[in-house]
């Protein structure tokens, strides 16, 4: 949609369609953010933003020095919508509504004079010779989101071919791919049928099913600073950790999922994961053992939790480390006191499975990076052909950062679709 706007404001003359197989348009921005929306992140320096993208980081510097947070902001705010940052640096609309996103890009839309239309899917998409030359943006989506896939104006003498699931057939002169995360389908077979490569695809942020008796029973339980790693691995995170009912999720857990992504995989999401629970060195936590052992002598050790911890998880972790329900702090053995620290510090959970986050279903993997020209996000291989977004093996982290990458290659690619289209 983003990528249909900017095409058609940088190219009156030119035809923009945007096919959507489902009924109902930008279903994805409708249930982001809880249904706020996070529309992206305030961080504005490009070398910093790139560090949230496990994949792309390097390929989205140059994209990011062109359009990135500050001009998603104005954007949004020349047509009318106000956005918020949070504590956690997340961007909202003020109204805390993603309806308001929505209504500002579908009424963006009607005024660049962008045609939709609904319940038609991709069956198929192939390059052939032709003379004829429309302009076309055309997009689908699959289940649970909306996610276009497009087109624009292009090489002299081509054009692309696209059948639909409604039973008609279209050409147009360029042809933009943002469908979302790639599965085997009509667009996977089509992206490979122009000669592209698709990466290994695998689920990112997802949430981790862990079976323990320190942490069940406990679901809404949050840590705020935590540090969470898989042994044996370079993956680590730290922030809050959030107990749920069949596992771990939180921010900390979500960004490790998405660093972790395609080794999760190859692993059959089987591993052991360390959380260090009060997010400090053992060190620390020993100084302060001894400092409560000094000053809460006949405070019973149950009731005077260290680190931040929430009362009811410092009660299992105590008793994972054999401390008995009524002891003082002054009765703390050295080996009971070693255990507690561990507790606190190496807690160590076996991981068997895992669940996707609310609505964030991210994929990892998608078209070859080395494919692209990211100055335009045309296709090397096919001119004319652009991709946009999840599509292409570019993924981030939660909060608002694969909104940001959708919104500057869509950016890109609508620009220079718009421009080929005038010729220049």
């Amino acid at each position: 949609m983003f990528a249909a706007i900017t095409c058609a404001e940088a190219n009156a003359q030119a035809r923009v369609l945007l096919i959507e197989k489902g009924t109902s348009l930008l279903a994805k921005v409708r249930v982001s953010g809880g249904g706020r929306c996070n529309v992206t992140h305030a961080c504005f320096e490009p070398r910093e933003l790139v560090k949230h993208y496990p994949r792309g980081s390097r390929e989205l510097l140059g994209p990011f020095h062109r359009f990135q947070p500050r001009d998603t902001v104005a954007w949004f705010k020349s047509r009318g919508v106000e956005l918020k940052t949070e504590e956690d640096r997340r961007m909202f609309p003020i109204t805390d509504s993603s309806q308001t996103i929505v209504d500002c890009l579908l009424d963006a839309a009607k005024r660049a004079g962008v045609e939709v239309r609904m319940g038609a899917g991709l069956v198929s998409a192939r390059l052939s010779v032709c003379e004829e030359q429309p302009l076309l943006l055309n997009g689908t989506h699959r289940e649970m989101g909306s996610v276009p896939v497009g087109a624009a104006a292009g090489p002299s003498g081509k054009t692309f071919e696209l059948a639909l699931t409604d039973g008609n057939a279209l050409g147009c002169s360029q042809l933009l791919i943002a469908s979302g995360g790639l599965k085997p389908g009509p667009i996977f077979d089509s992206i490979k049928g122009f000669g592209h490569t698709i990466t290994a695809l695998a689920p990112s942020l997802f949430t981790f099913h862990i079976a323990d008796p320190r942490i069940g029973g406990l679901p809404g339980l949050s840590v705020p600073n935590a540090k969470a790693s898989i042994l044996e691995t370079p993956f680590v995170q730290t922030g809050p950790v959030l107990i749920t009912h069949w596992g771990l999720s939180g921010p900390a857990i979500l960004r490790l999922s998405a660093w972790a992504a395609r080794w999760a995989q190859e692993q059959g999401y089987r591993f052991t994961l360390r959380v260090n629970w009060a997010g400090l060195s053992s060190g620390v936590v020993q100084a302060r053992r001894d400092e409560a052992r000094r000053l809460y002598p006949n405070r019973l050790i149950r009731n005077t939790p260290i680190g931040g911890l929430p009362g009811r998880l410092w009660e299992r972790l105590a008793a994972a480390a054999g401390i008995a329900e009524g002891t003082k702090w002054s009765q703390l053995r050295r080996e009971q006191g070693v255990k507690l620290t561990n507790q606190l510090t190496a807690c160590d959970l076996a991981v068997t499975g895992k669940s996707m986050f609310k609505e964030e279903f991210v994929t990892c993997g998608g078209v070859a990076l080395k494919e692209i020209n990211f100055k335009t996000m045309e296709s090397r291989l096919v001119p004319g052909l652009y991709f946009a977004g999840e599509v292409l093996d570019i993924d981030g982290v939660t909060g608002g950062f694969n909104f940001q990458a959708a919104w500057t290659a869509g950016q890109l690619a609508g620009s220079a679709m718009g421009a080929r289209a005038l010729g220049q």
